[in-house]
């Protein structure tokens, strides 16, 4: 509970292993990071970013909303299961 009485919102807790084979870039992008809080953040930056760009909320640089299905669907085959499990 939070001073004000409000109940806390439960955290996300992952133990998150990746395996070059599973997805090379993925991998060379947070091998870049030393392990800990940089490598975690990135990993974080880079599921949040998804999550936008699958839900059609990412942003040009004009800052005008673009739906890029592309990359929404890059982005979910990203994570499915291997065509082999």
């Amino acid at each position: 509970m939070t001073r004000s009485g409000a109940p806390l919102s439960p955290s996300v807790r992952l133990l998150f292993e990746i395996a070059r084979d599973d997805n090379p870039r993925l991998y060379d992008d947070l091998m870049r990071f030393n392990k800990g809080p940089k490598r975690v953040n990135r990993l974080r930056f880079l599921a949040y970013e998804g999550l936008l760009t699958q839900l059609g909320l990412g942003v040009a640089k004009a800052s005008e909303p673009v739906l890029d299905t592309g990359s929404a669907s890059q982005v979910v085959q990203a994570f499915d299961l291997p065509s082999d499990a």
